[in-house]
């Protein structure tokens, strides 16, 4: 036990690995898999009643909040100092600080001009200042909608009743409920479950839900993280079922916080930002040539240095286009200005060019982007015909289980009409149900029929079904007579091969 204790107030080590995760928390993670609740337990310091106050306090303050990594609008004066970060203004900045000198300390106070210097300045400062308005109003107003959404958990703290807390407030050993519809707080061990799937598709891309269990995996230290089918993880939501779960890490620690620690940090330039980049370059080196050379050719010439130098500084002046920052500025916040009509917020004005910019568009196929839904096109028997038989077994499967239904239970349920027609409620009792596990890789609910006998639908497959089966109805002409009536043939090889093409050319 002592040692489990020092373990809790040193729980993570400084190696990072290639994922980008902590050492100390896949190794955490990875013990609380494999080990049963009374060990989970006495690793997190906690009970089955939760942790009191006074410790998820301490613990706040050990571990910090619940939040992982994001990009945060910077002050509003660092906003300010960064609207001055452009090239083009560092030029007109440098040719007006030249001229105020030359202004002040050459000629005679009565033909003293800062003329140069007002227009430059006004130019920088209505360039900088409609540019930061613009970022400014933008992000205050991603800051207002970030603050509109606001995520709670259902904790169980000691000598306390169940209760809604933000989940910025969890800590390492606190006892949450989970339920269908909730986010999960953070990375956590299930500790009872029933009949929970989760959809862990902004992690792993994959559109289906995953089944959580709460039983140990001995031989979790040899598996990735992501694969521990008893851990659920922070960003990902309950599809359906409900569990209670205690909270191995928080925050940074957890496999999300590590992928977030991944991606924030100072943004790439876009290709707008190193085109104005290339042409301010240009022109800086296109001065640094040309000024030079006329002074000296000038000086040299006329013999008057002083009048060289201001022609010099005209030409620099010249050179330089004084009023692009303050257009390209102003376009661009008309462009913002247009897109808020459209509900659209744009956070930096130098976006606007990149979108504007794009030839193709490269999107991931996965649910979160698409539609989400699958359309039922056929159903074939095993001759690649199709049959409505076919669809009647696979409607009375997915209408009787009661777990998750996918999306190709949807796409089946969505013909309501089967349902009078087959008299589901009256002609179908169900008896019982095997849910679907990854060892038998098929799902199956036993119905009992009008005539007493009972029947057994199986899905799951395509290999894996014609493994077990042995044989296969033959309808003959008819496509439409019910089940007890068709005949039984042989599944032979020859027939598995047929199923196994005629699936492939229709995936």
């Amino acid at each position: 036990m002592i040692k489990l204790k020092e373990k809790i107030k040193n729980p993570f080590h400084s190696v990072i690995n290639s994922d980008g995760m902590n050492i100390g928390t896949i190794t955490k993670l990875q013990n609380a898999s494999s080990q049963d609740d009374k060990f989970v337990y006495a690793m997190l310091e906690t009970s089955e009643e939760g942790i009191t106050k006074i410790t998820a306090d301490e613990r706040k303050a050990r571990f910090g909040h619940n939040e992982i990594q994001h990009q945060k609008a910077p002050k509003w004066y660092i906003q300010l100092l960064k609207a001055f970060a452009n090239p083009f203004i560092y030029i007109l900045l440098a040719i007006a600080a030249v001229s105020f000198i030359i202004d002040v300390w050459l000629p005679p106070a009565e033909e003293r001009d800062f003329k140069t210097v007002i227009v430059v300045s006004v130019m920088i400062l209505v360039s900088t200042l409609l540019r930061f308005v613009q970022e400014y109003r933008s992000n205050a107003a991603a800051e207002k909608l970030k603050s509109m959404v606001k995520t709670t958990a259902t904790v169980l703290r000691k000598f306390q009743s169940k209760q809604e807390i933000p989940i910025s407030e969890l800590v390492p050993g606190d006892i949450i409920y989970l339920s269908a519809g909730d986010m999960i707080p953070a990375d956590c061990r299930i500790i009872q479950s029933k009949d929970l799937f989760v959809s862990e598709s902004m992690l792993t891309g994959e559109a289906l839900p995953v089944e959580k269990n709460h039983l140990p995996i001995r031989d979790a230290e040899t598996k990735q993280v992501i694969e521990l089918n008893n851990l659920c993880f922070m960003g990902t939501n309950v599809v359906s079922g409900s569990a209670t779960a205690v909270i191995v890490v928080t925050g940074g620690y957890t496999y999300f916080g590590s992928i977030s620690k991944s991606i924030t940090g100072e943004r790439p330039e876009t290709s707008f930002d190193k085109g104005i980049n290339k042409v301010s370059f240009l022109l800086i080196r296109f001065m640094l040539v040309m000024v030079p050379v006329i002074f000296l050719v000038n000086g040299l010439i006329k013999g008057n240095w002083l009048e060289a130098l201001l022609f010099a500084i005209a030409v620099a002046v010249g050179l330089t286009p004084e009023m692009l920052p303050m257009i390209v500025t102003a376009n661009l916040a008309k462009g913002a200005v247009n897109m808020s009509k459209r509900k659209v917020i744009v956070k930096r004005l130098n976006s606007i060019q990149n979108i504007g910019a794009m030839d193709i568009l490269c999107t991931d196929k996965t649910g979160t982007l698409t539609l989400d839904k699958i359309v039922l096109e056929k159903h074939l028997n095993v001759h690649g015909i199709e049959d409505d038989e076919v669809l009647k077994w696979a409607y009375l499967n997915s209408y009787h289980q009661t777990g998750l239904k996918n999306l190709l239970d949807k796409a089946v349920l969505e013909h309501v009409e089967l349902h009078d027609y087959l008299k589901v409620e009256e002609q179908y009792l169900k008896v019982d149900e095997i849910p679907f596990d990854f060892q038998r890789r098929r799902m199956s609910v036993i119905l009992k029929m009008h005539n007493g006998n009972h029947l057994l639908i199986c899905k799951g497959a395509v290999e894996e079904m014609l493994e077990l089966c042995s044989k296969t109805f033959d309808p003959g002409d008819n496509r439409n007579i019910h089940i007890e009536n068709d005949k039984a043939v042989p599944m032979d090889d020859a027939m598995r091969k047929i199923v196994l093409k005629t699936s492939k050319k229709n995936e």
